[in-house]
């Protein structure tokens, strides 16, 4: 090695080890190859990562960080990608900077909240991540019974800081989903009957818009676009924090499941569809048709009464005389009982594929396919997001998220861990789902693996204003690894 290299590698060895927080980045000797917003190869100049560095309160990541690998990693272990770099931000600051980065080099974006993303859209190869995981605080102001999130935080944290003070808003069903995706997506959860989507609850967001500004949006303040991202994704900058409305919430809630044999879904599945149109709002109830690790398929109806135990259990009683149910666990319980009990199923690494779509009605003719297509798979469920209620009480037009009227989401998914499965267990999970395709329409981008709509038709006579809104604020389309919405030229 030549004395001056020598002289310069042991210079920069000394100052990683005195100032730990410098990474590859900082020290950046050559150019990084990336990726630009329309696929083309580009070369990132060290000046300008440098700076980028320089600028960031958190850690701007290159591969061969020791941070590298763990910040690039997302939930559904489907996705093994590569960003240029990653910026690890600590603030609003540090996403202005990264989107400005990005959107003056015309280079790929991607955001990260919490990582949840099924179709592993919040990390890019070759592009700009930024990881929103460092800015996860969630706060509770009993007073106002407001939640606050930044844009990293996960659903535990909201339920953890609310259910403190005797307060809830609707959070999702698997505890360590990012708020983020989850709420720009709509936000089906357990108590969306009686409180409505996520959406529904959400009263402002900072956002930082593909121009680099800093926005705080709410019915108030720049209306449109807080009528876009309710329902219209990440297509119109990060969210880099919520702020929801709360509700007094007692706790200990009615809740559990009833599980039948597989043999009684006709006589179970039949009721449901007389039943469930006349259920209060308090009552959340639907079904699946799951099989167990041990072979055993059973049908499961998950329940949860967002009021008094009496009531529930006396409005509970008729489905819970049908058939000759294996188990019943519908008993006073915490809700975080509900609440992380699908955590491990769906934990992180777990490679994971679903499809799904909106239904209008429990129908005959849907209880018909529903059992017909039913396949004894272990690794693969039909589940549910049961909607109606308070839902379906929000004019159609009154935010960006379309489905209002659906009075269930259906979804065919599971998870495995070989990867000499994915192409097995995808083909089974598509085979099932095109079964029941004809009984729904649209489908709910939060879930959906590969949902495509070039022309917008999954939000309905909501696209052509999504699309204006997102030609003024995004024209240049940097938001585009999501659900896409197109810009108005």
């Amino acid at each position: 090695m030549k004395r001056r290299d020598f002289c310069r590698s042991t210079l920069a060895a000394s100052i990683v080890a005195a100032y730990p927080f410098m990474t590859n980045a900082a020290l950046a000797e050559s150019s990084v190859a990336a990726v630009s917003l329309d696929g083309a190869e580009i070369e990132l100049e060290k000046a300008s990562i440098r700076e980028l560095a320089e600028q960031l309160n958190g850690p701007l990541l290159m591969p061969g960080d020791t941070q590298y690998d763990y910040a690039r990693r997302v939930w559904n272990g489907m996705h093994d990608r590569h960003p240029a770099l990653i910026a690890r931000c600590a603030n609003s600051d540090d996403v202005r900077h990264a989107v400005t980065f990005a959107r003056e080099r015309d280079l790929l974006l991607s955001v990260r909240g919490g990582g949840h993303s099924w179709p592993g859209k919040s990390v890019c190869d070759g592009g700009l991540m930024i990881d929103l995981a460092e800015m996860n605080t969630v706060t509770a102001n009993p007073e106002t019974r407001r939640a606050y999130a930044q844009g990293g935080a996960l659903l535990n944290g909201i339920d953890t800081a609310s259910l403190q003070h005797g307060l809830v808003t609707t959070a999702g069903v698997v505890s360590h989903t990012g708020v983020g995706g989850f709420t720009l997506g709509g936000g089906y959860g357990r108590l969306n009957r009686k409180y409505g989507l996520a959406v529904d609850n959400l009263v402002s967001a900072d956002l930082v818009t593909a121009d680099g500004k800093f926005r705080t949006v709410s019915a108030e303040q720049d209306p449109d676009l807080f009528w876009a991202i309710r329902g219209g994704g990440g297509n119109f900058g990060v969210a880099t924090q919520f702020e929801y409305q709360l509700h007094p919430f007692d706790r200990n809630v009615f809740s559990g499941a009833i599980i039948w044999p597989i043999e009684q879904a006709r006589e179970v599945l039949d009721f449901y569809g007389g039943w469930y149109a006349g259920l209060s709002d308090d009552l959340y109830v639907g079904p699946a048709m799951v099989t167990m690790p041990e072979g055993v398929s059973a049908v499961v109806m998950e329940v949860v009464y967002a009021g008094d135990p009496v009531a529930g259990e006396k409005e509970l009683t008729p489905l819970r005389k049908v058939g000759k149910p294996m188990q019943d666990t519908v008993t006073i319980q915490d809700y975080m009982v509900m609440q992380t009990q699908e955590d491990g199923t769906w934990a992180h690494g777990v490679r994971s594929y679903a499809k799904n779509g909106m239904a209008r009605e429990f129908s005959p003719a849907l209880i018909d396919a529903l059992i017909e297509s039913f396949v004894p798979d272990p690794r693969l469920a039909f589940f549910t997001h049961t909607a109606g209620g308070a839902v379906s009480r929000v004019d159609e037009l009154a935010t960006a998220f379309p489905h209002r009227k659906a009075e269930t989401m259906i979804a065919v998914g599971g998870g495995w861990m070989d990867p000499a499965q994915d192409a097995e267990a995808i083909a089974i999970a598509r085979a099932w789902f095109k079964q029941l395709e004809p009984f729904i329409g649209g489908y709910y981008a939060n879930i959906d693996f590969d949902g495509a709509d070039s022309k917008g038709g999954n939000y309905g006579p909501a696209y052509k204003r999504l699309s204006r809104i997102k030609g003024q604020y995004d024209p240049g389309n940097l938001f585009r690894l999501n659900r896409n919405i197109q810009p108005a030229s």
